[in-house]
């Protein structure tokens, strides 16, 4: 892997251009997404936009498929905070190596907003990804930080976390999640928002 352009000179897309959180239950949130073979300016500006958009949004942590996009990578800052950068982090092609432990904390999602559930992970992780310039790096996380980046990992995957919750937590959060189903379908008949076999094609069909 290679990268063509410094992170601090990639320009921010604006207006159609721009990246958007995509909701539940948008088909991109289904999907496995694919591996990362170049690292470029592209990829360097939707980075930006994926931190900016998680900021704005007030999360800490946001995967590509989020944003309907087949990458797999995600960004993260357990802090929530923009003026801890030194805190933000890219995960390119990331593997989760170890798992130990475990805990239930509650978590929520940007796609899925103001909706709260217990999910257990495990307590400790080590994790291996690229970072922006190509270099493979690996970290042992625990606690919020880890949590984080299994959330995050397993939207990689096509998993949101209430897969993740208890048949009981699950009970609980599904009339919400009805709620963004419907409103989808709604949508949807509308013409306000595109088919699904369109939107997947259009999720497919992106490039770096």
């Amino acid at each position: 892997m290679s990268a063509t352009i410094a992170p601090d000179t990639v320009p921010v897309s604006t207006g159609a251009d721009a990246l958007k959180i995509v909701p539940h239950p948008h088909p991109a949130l289904r999907r496995k997404a694919q591996p990362v073979t170049e690292i470029n300016a592209a990829l360097r500006r939707h980075v930006a936009e994926m931190f900016e958009l998680m900021y704005a949004h007030e999360g800490v942590g946001l995967a590509a498929t989020q944003v309907a996009r087949p990458w797999r990578l995600f960004v993260a800052n357990p802090t929530g905070d923009p003026d801890q950068s030194d805190q933000q982090l890219v995960f390119i092609n990331p593997e989760i190596v170890r798992r130990t432990g475990s805990e239930t904390a509650e978590e929520g999602c940007l796609s899925l907003p103001e909706l709260f559930g217990d999910v257990r992970r495990a307590k400790q992780i080590t994790v291996e990804a690229f970072d922006l310039n190509g270099e493979l790096f690996t970290l042992e996380l625990e606690d919020l930080p880890a949590r984080v980046v299994l959330h995050e990992f397993d939207h990689l995957d096509g998993v949101m976390f209430p897969d993740r919750m208890t048949p009981a937590e699950q009970a609980k959060v599904a009339p919400k999640l009805a709620d963004f189903e419907h409103a989808w379908s709604k949508a949807q008949k509308s013409g306000e928002i595109p088919e699904n076999r369109a939107l997947l094609k259009e999720f497919e069909a992106f490039k770096l």
